[in-house]
């Protein structure tokens, strides 16, 4: 993956471009980098009619349209790790030699996730739990594939997904070994959005194809291709092995305004810590 085709690359591209980009619509941003893509100016109201949607809270955004979500979770192997730990201070508790692989905030959305999740969860606890990670980080990845295939060739122990991760293994692999782990102190949601960029000479087609994005029809590919929860009710279109897959009994949520006044601060405590 190129620095240019995550989406925190992508926003970083249209950004530079302004309005002389030939993007029509951004798909792949995500909720903790909405506030700052909104605030760029370059994106349209998508005047869609979301009332119907199924998510983890209310959606109210007018420039964003959601097309798919998951919780963040810690990934583990029942081969290698049988009882997993059940909160982040049961994790840097582990013996030093379980390693886990992250992603970087910068590149990552993923990463910026873990960021944001740790600090929805702890407050100015933060730095501690960061300090406690340290010795177990093997490695911090631009991006999700590149730590993910270290977990997978067995390099680490531990990696940064999503709850709906273990339905690709199951599914594809017939495998039910890889599991996410629960932790007691809640899960921060991601939520995957795309919008309309306001330069873009198509401005109704582009609002057609967010509107097919967030309909039955397009919806029915998400899952087995994103590996990621629908935004509607599929009812029987849905594979039933989601419905079998753990979920958190706690959903944990930092606002739009928190997240464009405190991100940056917040990465950089963490970077800081483990440095």
């Amino acid at each position: 993956m190129s620095p240019l085709t995550g989406s925190i690359g992508a926003l970083r591209r249209v950004q530079l471009e302004g309005d002389t980009t030939a993007a029509d619509v951004i798909v792949g941003l995500d909720t903790a980098i909405a506030g700052e893509a909104r605030a760029t100016g370059l994106f349209a109201d998508h005047h869609l009619d979301l009332s119907g949607l199924k998510l983890p809270e209310p959606w109210t955004d007018k420039q964003f349209v959601p097309f798919d979500y998951s919780h963040f979770a810690i990934m583990y192997d029942t081969d290698t790790i049988p009882t997993p730990p059940k909160s982040f201070e049961e994790l840097i508790a582990l013996p030093a030699n379980i390693k886990i692989a992250l992603q970087d905030p910068r590149s990552s959305t993923p990463g910026l996730g873990l960021v944001l999740w740790i600090k929805a969860a702890y407050g100015d606890r933060a730095p501690e739990i960061w300090a406690g990670l340290k010795p177990h980080i093997l490695t911090m990845t631009r991006d999700w594939s590149e730590s993910y295939d270290l977990f997978l060739k067995g390099e680490a122990d531990l990696t940064l997904s999503y709850t709906t991760s273990p339905a690709y293994h199951i599914i594809e692999d017939n495998d039910e070994t890889i599991k996410a782990a629960l932790f007691e102190e809640g899960h921060l949601a991601q939520i995957e959005v795309a919008g309309v960029l306001k330069s873009s000479e198509h401005q109704q087609l582009a609002r057609d194809f967010l509107a097919y994005l967030t309909s039955v029809d397009g919806q029915k590919i998400i899952p087995m291709t994103n590996w990621m929860f629908p935004v509607v009710d599929l009812g029987a279109d849905m594979n039933p092995i989601f419905a079998t897959l753990p979920q958190p009994a706690k959903t944990l949520t930092i606002s739009d305004q928190d997240i464009a006044k405190h991100a940056r601060q917040w990465i950089d405590e963490a970077l800081t810590t483990i440095q």
